[in-house]
């Protein structure tokens, strides 16, 4: 069993670095990019996914000047431990609708109803939800009540409804994550660490794999169609 809390607020320390460790551990399920810890840049994306997150979750106290708002799954034998998150944006002028941005279980809480309680506890507020997932997510999300709509890059896009809602949803612009000095110094580091060559490997590696992801999301959408 496990219990749900909604934050509108930022929520304890405990709490938030127990999802950011989530995020980093399951960064292949959480990430568009969806790399597989054997490419050389795996450290890379996970550090700059647990900064967005993080970012995210700062966001809480409306400091950056979008609605955040967050769900956290916890254990009912230890309450202090987080077993799943989901984490979510309400659009403005619509208050039925909200995009769903992050979210992740545990992997030894998973198949228990975490995921489908943490999404039914939104959709009761926020009925009209949209999200992106990989292609073989989109079973667990229609059994959920979401439909398929359209492909978004490396990602299925699904939404409860056979529309996408008119309002404005924000989000917070995360580009310069890979830019920053953070980013630099682990590439630095990993170029130092494993050579050129094997880095400009792994580049070509990850290219090959988005434009795989991609492609195969297109074909998935033009089967339904």
């Amino acid at each position: 069993m496990f219990s749900l809390t909604r934050y509108t607020t930022p929520c304890p320390e405990p709490i938030n670095s127990q999802i950011l460790q989530m995020v980093v551990d399951n960064l292949t399920d959480i990430s568009s990019v969806a790399l597989p810890p054997s490419n050389l840049l795996y450290n890379i994306y996970q550090y700059a996914i647990g900064f967005e997150v993080h970012l995210y979750l700062q966001a809480l106290d409306g400091s950056k000047g979008i609605a955040v708002e967050l769900i956290v799954a916890t254990s009912a034998q230890d309450p202090e431990k987080v077993i799943g998150f989901l984490l979510y944006l309400p659009v403005k002028d619509d208050p039925e609708a909200c995009g769903v941005a992050f979210m992740a279980v545990q992997a030894g809480s998973r198949r228990q109803g975490v995921a489908r309680g943490m999404m039914q506890e939104v959709l009761a507020r926020y009925p009209h939800a949209e999200l992106a997932c990989a292609v073989d997510k989109v079973p667990a999300f229609a059994a959920m009540g979401f439909q398929v709509r359209g492909a978004r890059g490396t990602q299925v896009l699904m939404n409860t409804r056979a529309y996408a809602t008119d309002g404005l949803m924000g989000v917070l612009d995360v580009a310069a994550i890979y830019s920053s000095l953070e980013v630099r110094q682990i590439h630095t580091y990993l170029l130092q660490k494993h050579g050129k060559r094997a880095m400009v490997d792994a580049e070509k590696q990850r290219d090959r794999h988005l434009d795989q992801l991609a492609h195969k999301v297109r074909l998935f959408v033009q089967g339904r169609g």
